[in-house]
């Protein structure tokens, strides 16, 4: 057996949730070895060392559950081979993507399939898929075929989709969906915004971005969050929310938990990092659904986030193109384009609140790696894959959204300062190539 390792890497480094002097050997793709205190000249037998340059720090590779990639049917919104090259700019070393707003939507195996087709030589990234649920194959033995080809879990909405072709579970629905992902174990995730409230809310939209917020206010969604909670706790089925906006449903979330129902949540950069009254008028990049909210929601967030009560972060990186994104705050397709830049905002908001790295990396690796069941990524450690970025916290770059690799230069972000330039992306101990092809190897099932 050689001694020589296939790959070497030195310096600073964040394992174990602190920032360490160190080496981190790797062969076959996962860390072999983690060394504190190494000196940077100490000899190894390593094909390739990489020593980090001052201000550099190793990382966990990013884990985002919650992507719309769009392929196959709306690729001119995305596709797979630009969603994952911008995440691996990133620093995002695992995708996971969301059954709409692709069409078909991944609501049979058959467009399961599909999917996996189009995406397997475009995957720069570890990328796995979550199913739909809609009252098209609830009931019918088609989420246990789901599950059982490897989807992360299934989504629902209890209002509409925004795509004719996925449908919205009115609660009695929900239940039943509930009951029956809960029958084999598996995983609802749900966009929660009460479709009562929001029908006795739909004011007047005008280009203030308030405006927007007031159409669609922090009650439907805390409305529909103890709603679900009340089912959660009806049929026991594991149940996650996505993409929190407001104090109130951080509230309902922190009750539900109390009692020991399982149920997870999670929030967004742009949640975290924007607010409404700062938005520029008739600015749709923007606009999303649920909206950016004021700078006090902001504020419980982010306490949510710190004492537990939210689990993780998640970009929710839903983008289209420009004649999708024209027309008004009240017209304009609804979706923040996020993915290649979301870590750093969250990092860039966190360091402005007394957090740190460490703060941002268990939010969006550790604990979203750990949400979708992967024990073999989100922490730097022997055994686990190597997938790994390099990255300069304390520098910071300006983002220019024709410069990001997403199909479309349409961002939210577009001129923001923040931290945290990606110096490499490393996927199973290799660096990340974007000019090179896609590997298959890269799709990936449910652990």
């Amino acid at each position: 057996m050689s001694d020589m390792h296939d790959l070497r890497i030195v310096g600073r480094m964040l394992a174990g949730g602190v920032e360490i002097n160190g080496a981190v050997t790797i062969d076959d793709g996962r860390i072999t070895d983690v060394t504190k205190g190494v000196a940077d000249d100490a000899p190894a037998a390593a094909r390739e060392t990489v020593r980090l340059a001052n201000g550099e720090v190793l990382i966990p590779g990013i884990v985002d559950t919650h992507v719309h990639i769009n392929e196959p049917g709306r690729t001119e919104w995305e596709g797979f081979d630009c969603a994952t090259k911008a995440a691996a700019a990133g620093g995002v070393t695992t995708v996971l993507d969301m059954p709409l707003n692709s069409n078909p939507p991944t609501l049979t195996v058959d467009a399961l399939n599909m999917k996996r087709a189009c995406a397997e030589h475009k995957a720069h990234t570890q990328l796995g898929f979550w199913g739909g649920v809609d009252e098209t194959n609830l009931g019918t033995g088609m989420l246990r075929r789901l599950w059982d080809e490897g989807v992360f879990g299934f989504k629902c909405f209890l209002s509409p989709s925004g795509v004719d072709e996925y449908g919205s579970l009115a609660y009695p629905k929900l239940e039943a969906a509930m009951r029956e992902i809960a029958s084999f174990g598996g995983q609802l995730i749900i966009h929660a915004e009460d479709p009562h409230e929001l029908a006795a809310h739909g004011g007047h939209i005008t280009d203030s971005y308030r405006s927007f917020v007031e159409s669609r206010p922090a009650a439907c969604e805390a409305a529909a969050v103890a709603q679900v909670a009340r089912l959660v706790e009806r049929t026991g089925c594991r149940t996650h929310l996505l993409h929190i906006s407001c104090g109130a449903s951080v509230d309902e979330i922190r009750t539900a938990k109390a009692k020991g129902l399982p149920l997870t949540a999670e929030t967004c950069p742009h949640y975290l990092t924007l607010d409404c009254d700062h938005i520029p008028d008739g600015n749709t990049a923007f606009k999303c659904c649920p909206p950016i909210r004021s700078l006090d929601e902001q504020d419980r967030l982010w306490q949510g986030l710190v004492d537990g009560t939210l689990d993780f972060v998640a970009t929710d990186h839903s983008p289209a193109d420009a004649k999708m994104k024209a027309g008004t705050l009240a017209t304009a397709w609804g979706g923040v384009s996020s993915l290649q830049v979301g870590f750093r905002a969250v990092l860039t908001g966190a360091r402005r609140r007394g957090l740190g790295l460490a703060d941002a990396v268990r939010w969006m690796s550790a604990n979203t790696a750990a949400f979708a069941g992967f024990h073999d990524r989100g922490a730097i450690a022997p055994g686990k894959r190597a997938d790994l970025a390099i990255i300069r916290p304390d520098d910071t770059f300006t983002v220019h959204a024709d410069e990001l690799l997403s199909r479309n230069p349409i961002s939210a972000f577009d001129g923001a300062v923040l931290n945290g330039p990606i110096s490499r992306t490393i996927i199973g101990g290799r660096t990340v190539d974007v000019n090179a092809a896609g590997d298959p190897s890269n799709l990936i099932r449910r652990p």
